[in-house]
C-alpha cells in the first residue's frame, strides 16, 4: 500500500494541505507538530515524490457563469488501446471536458462536463461528443444539485488501516 511508506508525520501534512493549500509553512509547521525548515523540506520532498500533484483554487462554477454539469456516459466501438488513449486525447482537448475517467463494464468513459448553458453543452454534445470517431453510444444525465463534494482522500480511513496492519 502506497501509503504505507510515509510516516504519520508526512500523512498529516498531506492532510492539512488537502484540507488548505494557502497556508503558510510555518502554519502547517505548527499543525503538525515540527519546526519550519524540516516542515518544508519534507513539502519538497513529497512534490518530488508525486503525493502533492499541484495546488489550485476550488472556483465556484456557478458564480463564474457555468450553470450547467453534466456527467455524460460514453460507449466505443473499439476498447483496442489506440483506440481508447485517442479517445482520452480528445477529451483532454475538448475545454467543457474536465474529467475523463476510463471504467470497465457497459460505459467504456465517464465524463464530467461543465457549460454555461444548455444549448452551448447541446452543441459540444452533437458537434464533438457523438460525431467524434470510436464514439458508439453517449447517455447524458443533468446534474439537479450536489450533496457532497470533497477534494483528495479521507485520511481518517488511511489511518485506520495502517493503525490495524501495525
Amino acid at each position: 500500500m502506497a501509503g504505507h511508506k510515509l510516516d504519520e508525520i508526512d500523512r498529516k501534512i498531506l492532510s492539512e494541505l488537502q484540507a488548505d493549500g494557502r497556508m503558510t509553512n510555518v502554519e502547517l509547521a505548527r499543525r503538525v507538530g515540527i519546526s519550519a525548515p524540516p516542515c518544508l523540506r519534507r513539502v519538497r520532498t513529497l512534490e518530488e515524490a508525486g503525493y502533492i500533484r499541484g495546488y489550485h483554487a476550488d472556483v465556484n462554477p456557478r458564480e463564474l457563469g457555468f450553470e450547467v454539469q453534466v456527467f455524460a456516459m460514453v460507449g466505443l466501438h473499439s476498447q483496442a488501446e489506440v483506440d481508447l488513449s485517442a479517445f482520452e486525447q480528445r477529451c483532454r482537448e475538448w475545454p467543457l471536458v474536465r474529467e475523463c475517467h476510463m471504467l470497465n463494464g457497459e460505459i467504456d468513459f465517464i465524463l464530467k462536463c461543465v457549460a454555461p448553458d444548455l444549448s452551448t453543452f447541446q452543441s459540444f454534445l452533437t458537434e464533438k461528443l457523438t460525431s467524434a470517431p470510436n464514439v458508439a453510444s453517449v447517455k447524458t444525465s443533468l446534474v439537479i444539485r450536489c450533496a457532497k463534494d470533497e477534494p483528495g482522500v479521507p485520511f481518517d480511513v488511511l489511518e485506520d488501516r495502517l493503525a490495524r496492519l501495525a
